[in-house]
């Protein structure tokens, strides 16, 4: 046994729990209480048959540091022990921030609500703890990982790691150790103090501590309500099937099941307050309206005595209810005393269920605070039930969001935004007219070196310098160049074309300038180009006024070809991510072929991302989720590391092949100290991507996702996300059809953009779409917009680097594998098959017809086999597979540096080093693959003279053989050479191969 030095104990004193959820089939439970801590894991006894169990036990922890207790958690789970199937159900879990932890002497029993562990686990119920810090108490039970001590009133017994190998779970093991130290241990003295002298000894039970690491008891044995574990990695990072409840799985199933049956029905009460009239007040006060439920206090905006109109809804989640009266007061805004009360039953509300019409709201005659109800005046207002399907849902207050400030409410409810429809902006420069140079005053003849500048908004291009042409005089310079924009509509902006001259090194002099608004300009669906346009230059700002009159006598101007192309789609996504691939124009859309359904349902495990005075760690969470010209926004779930949302959308899909991006992150904006340290930047948690063309048609997948994240420490686990997809067809001859046709519009092939271009325009796009969404209210900041976009998808990554590697040999494999099996058969290790091999050879020389209907049978009959294999999840990110998990710590802060790098000179000297390294091995390769060639066309160049004599005059006497020879013959006979037995083969290469290494090669003339 280890001894731990510090002095300071954690005690979690379990007091009790009562309307726990019955989980043993006969309506009742024998629930027991485990609570970890720093890798430290106890439990108390079994209450048999008891759902308010009481068990009054103090359980100790070592603590490392007690500074750092308050940024520490501890985890209570309560489960159902099944002494029938040694095995155990969850009945409810509670994460206790260190915080909240008090010293000795000052506990109190706290009162905590049972949390679900996943999105599904039915449970309900309290426990009663105190927790606090104490010096007192002593723990005599450290052990390591690969033992389990058990503890009791009576005795003291040790298992190796032995007991803990066999086919049941651990915790089964478990309760075996606890039954025969109870059995055996009887009689021999205690080595520990007891840890409650109060609790009689005959119902003191042994308590399990295992020390090790956190997989001792693994989660299949803890009654998990996820499915099955789809992954050849880590659990941790694996994709897990869940089984929700859904609105159209519901036995009771409403009219919401129509629109809301991919999410789980949340019930919530809706207080609507209006206006209200005959309020007796001197002066001019404000009023207000306050709705009370329970702890929950929710405050209307300020009105004049004039207009008292208020018309705000209340929305307060009928899971925190804590009352059974709601009440309404209307009162001044300053001042506590109250001019009107309302009460309302909780029991005599009514329900409302979308469709129906909303509930119409009725003046209520509010009683002052001596009950008296002819002075008071009236409040007009509506109350009702109802699920998160009513219309009031999105606009309405939330009680879980009483704690935000009145600035930052605005960000925190659900809203949908639509991206700008961008447009290509094609200008061409063809030429200009007298041009006036600038510096004419200078007393040296001087060459104009003209160019022209383009600019619309921030995106600026320019020409290269006009060349001299002896047909054309200087003042008329030529450029002949295109030039691409991206402009979103409505268009605001307008398109500056300069002509510049360079007077001198970084100096340029503006010599005329036209300005085009972009609503003037002409648009074209097709590769029709449009008109060219001469346009005279404003050339009269750039001289001084004795010469303005001169200048404007030369009438300037310059030739220019500018249409809006609405032919492209514009990609402001990376192109494999893509989740629209319509071109601009509307005109040329073709109707949509399905519909994809996503239930946003909630997260589980969040890990903190910011520090809440007196709360410790917390996260304020919401989704993204993005698919086409539609990006939506759930609300913001305040201080919750397992929200729920239960918000479903939907998407018109236009192509199967496309991609919807969901991602979750911490809202920075609802708490004021944060935003302002922040600077109003979210922080990312995690992004998962689903590929439409890998969903089975009109199936339900209800899948909790692995948030990952790369760090600058590596790959690291953020939570889960659960969601419902669905993807309906509502034509699969038009779906199967569109899987014939081009993925991108037809001018991406008529007139094709380079590659260069398509990723300078994809950034401009992105910037457009950025600066336009962050205009929204609630603003969609840059940070989310970049991240959903993949900004920096091109960035270099030594990890991405290793992963398509590795990508393109898995690809390569398959021939590899191929060829080894024929060099097998070559080799006649197994004879059999080697001779079945040649004889199949020998029949489809025979039969050359054969050969490719054999080979298409054999690819249809391997897709018919592994159809029963086929993959039932969507993919998720894959942590092998980006090389994840072997990285190195460089690597990662390589890829996490700025561009230009920020590293010092040492760093970036060992870097570039490294990929100097790399780069050599490429160029080798690179080399030799060249060299290959080089030695083909060297067999008729007559660089060797005597190679190439002896390839000619081979070619002469094959040509006279495969003439003579019938070509079925040539094959088999070469086959046969080829696979003949090892015994009639030589270890030397072969003529023909010897003979084509030494042919020579263009490495000999290079420095």
């Amino acid at each position: 046994m280890t001894s731990n030095n510090s002095k300071e104990k954690l005690v979690v004193e379990v007091v009790a729990a009562h309307n726990l959820m019955p989980k043993d089939g006969e309506g009742s439970s024998s629930p027991f209480v485990e609570v970890e801590f720093e890798n430290q894991r106890l439990r108390t006894q079994v209450k048999y048959k008891d759902l308010n169990p009481v068990w009054s036990e103090k359980l100790v922890f070592h603590v490392k540091d007690v500074a750092d207790l308050p940024y520490r958690t501890i985890e209570i789970n309560v489960f159902n022990e099944r002494r029938s199937s040694n095995s155990r159900n969850f009945l409810g879990k509670v994460r206790v921030s260190g915080s909240s932890i008090a010293k000795e002497g000052e506990e109190v029993p706290q009162l905590h609500t049972l949390d679900k562990r996943s999105l599904f686990s039915h449970i309900r119920g309290e426990i009663t703890l105190k927790l606090y810090v104490s010096t007192r108490v002593e723990v005599k039970d450290i052990v390591g990982a690969n033992e389990t001590v058990v503890l009791s009133s009576n005795g003291f017994s040790k298992k190796n790691k032995k007991a803990l190998q066999g086919p049941s779970s651990a915790m089964a093991t478990q309760q075996q150790i606890m039954q025969e130290n109870k059995a055996s241990q009887q009689g021999h003295q205690s080595l520990s103090k007891p840890v409650e002298p109060n609790v009689p000894r005959e119902i003191m039970k042994p308590v399990v501590i295992t020390t090790g690491p956190a997989p001792v008891i693994p989660v299949a044995a803890a009654g998990a309500a996820a499915g099955g574990v789809y992954s050849h990695g880590s659990s941790e990072f694996s994709l897990k099937e869940t089984r929700p409840l859904l609105g159209g799985e519901s036995l009771q199933k409403d009219k919401t099941s129509s629109t809301y049956d991919l999410v789980e029905q949340m019930q919530y009460l809706y207080v609507r307050v209006l206006k209200a009239r005959e309020i007796s007040l001197f002066g001019g006060a404000e009023l207000v309206a306050e709705v009370k439920l329970g702890n929950y206090r929710g405050v209307t905006k300020r009105v004049g005595l004039n207009n008292v109109e208020w018309d705000q809804v209340f929305a307060f989640s009928k899971d925190c209810i804590q009352s059974s009266m709601a009440e309404i007061f209307v009162k001044e805004s300053n001042k506590d005393e109250v001019l009107g009360r309302v009460w309302f039953d909780l029991n005599e509300v009514p329900r409302r269920v979308p469709p129906d019409s909303q509930l119409a709201p009725q003046w209520y005659r509010m009683e002052d605070k001596k009950g008296d109800r002819s002075k008071a005046g009236e409040v007009m207002l509506s109350v009702w039930f109802g699920t998160q399907a009513d219309e009031a849902f999105a606009e309405a207050w939330h009680s879980k969001a009483a704690n935000v400030h009145f600035d930052g409410l605005s960000s925190i409810k659900s809203k949908v935004y639509l991206s700008p429809k961008l447009w290509y902006l094609r200008v061409s420069i063809l030429e200009a007219q007298d041009i006036v140079p600038g510096e004419k005053g200078s007393g040296l003849m001087r060459f104009p070196e003209l160019s022209v500048k383009a600019q619309v908004g921030n995106q600026v291009l320019k020409t290269r310098i006009a060349q001299p042409s002896p047909t054309r005089s200087l003042s008329n310079p030529y450029w002949i160049e295109e030039m691409m924009f991206v402009v979103a509509e409505p268009f605001e902006d307008y398109l500056f074309v300069s002509v510049e001259d360079r007077v001198g090194p970084g100096r340029d002099e503006v010599v005329g300038r036209v300005i085009l608004p972009v609503t003037a300009i002409e648009k074209r669906n097709d590769e029709k180009p449009v008109v060219s346009r001469w346009f005279n230059l404003d050339n009269s700002h750039f001289g001084n006024a004795g010469e303005s009159k001169m200048v404007a006598r030369f009438g300037s101007r310059i030739h220019l070809r500018v249409s809006l192309d609405g032919g492209y789609h514009v990609l402001d996504e990376a192109t494999i991510y893509s989740s629209d691939v319509r071109p601009t124009e509307k005109r040329l859309w073709k109707p949509h072929i399905g519909v994809l359904e996503m239930g946003i349902l909630g997260a589980t495990g969040l890990v903190p991302v910011k520090i809440k005075e007196g709360k410790g760690g917390s996260t304020d969470s919401y989704c993204i989720a993005k698919y086409g010209q539609k990006w939506v926004r759930t609300r913001t779930v305040v201080d919750s590391l397992s929200p729920k949302w239960n918000e479903q959308y939907t998407w018109e899909v236009y192509d199967p092949c496309t991609v919807v991006t969901v991602g979750v992150f911490d809202n920075s904006r609802i708490d004021k100290n944060m935003a302002s340290n922040t600077g109003g930047r979210d922080s990312r948690i995690g992004k998962v991507r689903i590929r439409l063309s890998t969903l089975e048609t009109d199936r339900v997948y209800t899948h909790s996702y692995p948030l990952l994240m790369l760090h600058t420490s590596g790959v690291k686990k953020m939570g889960e996300l659960h969601l419902a997809v669905r993807f309906s067809c509502t034509n699969m001859t038009n779906m199967l059809h569109m899987y014939t046709m081009p993925m991108l519009p037809k001018m991406h092939y008529v007139n094709p953009l380079s590659v260069n271009q398509l990723e300078s325009l994809r950034y401009q796009a992105m910037n457009v779409v950025a600066s336009r969404l962050s205009r929204a209210e609630p603003p969609l900041g840059r940070e989310v917009v970049e991240y959903m976009l993949d900004h920096d998808s091109h960035m270099w990554s030594m990890r991405r680097s290793k992963a398509n590697f590795f990508r393109l040999m898995n690809v390569l494999s398959g021939f590899m594998a191929i060829g080894r099996w024929i060099e097998s058969m070559r080799n006649w290790h197994k004879p059999v098959y080697s001779a079945l091999f040649m004889a199949f050879f020998l029949l489809l020389v025979a039969f050359p017809e054969l050969i490719i209907p054999a080979v298409l049978l054999y690819m249809a009959f391997i897709g018919l086999w592994r159809y029963r294999s086929r993959p039932r999840y969507p993919p998720h990110m894959d942590t092998r597979l980006s090389h994840a998990e072997s990285v190195y710590p460089d690597e990662l802060d390589e890829e996490f540096d700025s561009f230009p790098t920020s590293r010092i000179a040492d760093v970036v000297r060992m870097r570039y080093d490294r990929l100097r390294s790399v780069a050599g091995r490429i160029q080798t390769v690179v080399g030799d693959m060249a060299s290959q060639g080089e030695r083909f066309q060297a067999l008729i160049s007559w660089r060797d003279p005597r190679a190439s004599f002896l390839f000619v005059i081979f070619c002469l006497v094959a040509a006279v053989g495969f003439y003579a020879v019938p070509i079925r013959v040539v094959v088999a006979l070469w086959g046969l050479y080829v696979l003949r037995p090892p015994r009639f083969r030589s270890k030397l290469p072969s003529r023909a191969l010897s003979f084509f290494k030494r042919l020579p090669t263009r490495a000999d003339s290079l420095l």
